[in-house]
């Protein structure tokens, strides 16, 4: 045990994809850290330095948030200035570095000369989902401990026990892999529209375009106004052709839609893969589009031309 053995790091980077627990595993570990009567290499969770970390409230704990897009200059040199000040409590401090993927130039570099001269005992945190995005001179000096995500068939199966159709759970597991965000995804009848109007318009490309655009304004555009809205629809999207190409290798593949098996299977024997690739791109395109805020009816009548002609 690195705490018992007193071998515990100056800086570490916890990295891992959005719903792998890094904060939380952050927050344990800070307890574990600061913890008055730890009990089998574990923190008790309820002595006074416990309950502070837990509360947020620990004077000798700051943490830092990116201001806008990034973490800025001007943050961390206020970070730094409160780790020195006299007025903290004795025994260590720990600083935290939510999204450290978004220090700027400055704020990375006021980092790394702290990094290459710690002043006392000082721990560092740097939760990040870009790892890649972070300087290697500031990855070289941290300890790196990754974060992997849930097994997809061990979250379905807990969204099972929670009462969520099979169905269902198959798809939210596909967009998020947080236990709790996929149960009020499960739930939300918006999300359930969502999937159901992905579906319906898979089907009505297959027939004919002009059935396909007549969803696209009736039932698409309508329902998916927000950016944010439409970028999950279009990833749902994309997840029903990949479960077209998914049926075609292997009619037993895990699927996002496995209610939708019969359409799949009748799709996949009257599609080619360089067709399925085709229309794959044609989404991850339409995507791009949107992120470039193009005009968003013109961009789903495009889409529908693209997946019709494949």
């Amino acid at each position: 045990m690195i705490v018992a053995k007193n071998r515990t790091a100056h800086a570490y980077i916890f990295d891992g994809e959005k719903g792998t627990h890094k904060k939380e595993v952050a927050t344990m570990f800070t307890q574990l850290l600061l913890c008055e009567q730890l009990h089998n290499e574990q923190p008790c969770g309820t002595c006074r330095n416990c309950v502070r970390v837990a509360s947020g409230n620990h004077p000798n704990v700051l943490t830092v948030q990116p201001d806008g897009t990034f973490i800025k200059i001007e943050q961390m040199r206020a970070l730094l200035g409160e780790l020195k000040k006299k007025g903290m409590e004795g025994g260590r401090k720990i600083y935290i570095l939510q999204h450290a993927d978004r220090l700027n130039v400055g704020a990375a570099n006021t980092l790394l000369k702290f990094l290459e001269e710690p002043d006392g005992l000082v721990t560092a945190i740097l939760i990040t989902e870009q790892i890649q995005s972070i300087l290697p001179t500031i990855r070289s000096r941290c300890q790196h401990i990754k974060f992997q995500k849930l097994p997809r068939h061990i979250l379905m199966t807990q969204l099972q026990q929670a009462g969520i159709t099979q169905s269902m759970a198959a798809t939210v597991s596909m967009v998020t892999n947080e236990v709790e965000t996929a149960i009020t995804l499960s739930e939300d009848e918006q999300f359930a529209h969502a999937r159901k109007t992905v579906l319906k318009l898979v089907e009505a490309v297959q027939k004919n375009v002009h059935e396909a655009l007549l969803i696209v304004h009736e039932d698409w555009l309508p329902s998916f106004k927000e950016k944010s809205d439409m970028e999950q629809a279009l990833d749902l999207l994309l997840f029903a052709y990949r479960d077209i190409v998914a049926y075609k290798a292997n009619p037993d593949a895990a699927l996002t839609y496995p209610d939708a098996s019969a359409l799949w299977r009748d799709l996949a024997l009257h599609s080619t893969y360089a067709r399925l690739s085709n229309q794959m791109q044609a989404i991850l395109q339409a995507r791009s589009y949107l992120q470039r805020n193009m005009n968003r009816a013109l961009m789903m009548e495009q889409l529908m031309l693209n997946l019709q002609e494949g």
